[in-house]
């Protein structure tokens, strides 16, 4: 199961501001209204540096798959992820709640057609989570007799599938995980990374409420996919 957790955060709405405000040596004690639409102001003319000085903390798990995805945006976001040089306990697999078919307009991406069984050879019809559970089951098996023959970590991990999950803290900026979710959570992401990028949206939201807010709603992310 993907899970996002928070393990800290700095600042606040009010940081933002004053961040902006210190353009013109001014500073405030407390968020009015006229914060708020400063905020928008920001957001709609991409002046993205005020919303750069909070920070978030989180703790990130997911299969490598979408890792490799998270990984992408590099502006803003620092991460430390498990290491299985130094790990060798038995590795977790990433199981869909749903196969979805290929899309038919385009090279990546996918459809909303579910794929409920697959033709292995003629007249024989698999569900596909069964073919991902054989090739697990063989990646566990491989790589225990791999590491209880004497093999190293380091290179035992190469028979590991992209199913498998891993877990990193994730530090970044309110600026920069805007930038996550605003393109994660696009209709043409894929499913699987917009389950972190909902998480830590929930997260964010309550912490930062009208920052937030105004770049979910008004920041435009021209970073490509």
């Amino acid at each position: 199961m993907i899970e996002v957790r928070l393990i800290d955060h700095m600042g606040s709405d009010l940081t933002v501001v004053n961040a902006a405000r210190v353009s013109f040596a001014k500073h405030v004690e407390a968020f009015a209204e006229s914060d708020r639409r400063l905020l928008g102001y920001l957001a709609q003319h991409q002046h993205w540096t005020p919303f750069a000085h909070p920070q978030l903390t989180f703790h990130v798990k997911a299969p490598v798959f979408v890792r490799t995805q998270c990984f992408k945006h590099k502006v803003g976001l620092t991460e430390n992820e498990v290491s299985r040089r130094y790990v060798d306990a038995a590795p977790e697999f990433f199981y869909p709640e749903s196969w979805r078919g290929r899309s038919a307009t385009k090279k990546q991406g996918s459809s909303n057609v579910e794929v409920m069984f697959i033709e292995i050879e003629p007249g024989v019809m698999v569900p596909p989570g069964l073919l991902a559970e054989a090739l697990y089951r063989t990646a566990r098996e491989t790589y225990d007799q791999l590491i209880n023959g004497g093999v190293a970590p380091e290179q035992a991990r190469m028979v590991l599938p992209q199913g498998m999950m891993t877990e990193w803290y994730w530090t970044g900026s309110l600026a920069a995980f805007g930038r996550f979710c605003r393109q994660r959570l696009s209709h043409d992401a894929q499913a699987e990374t917009a389950q972190v990028a909902m998480q830590c949206s929930d997260l964010i939201a309550p912490l930062f409420p009208n920052a937030w807010s105004v770049l979910m709603d008004r920041f435009l992310n021209e970073a490509a996919a």
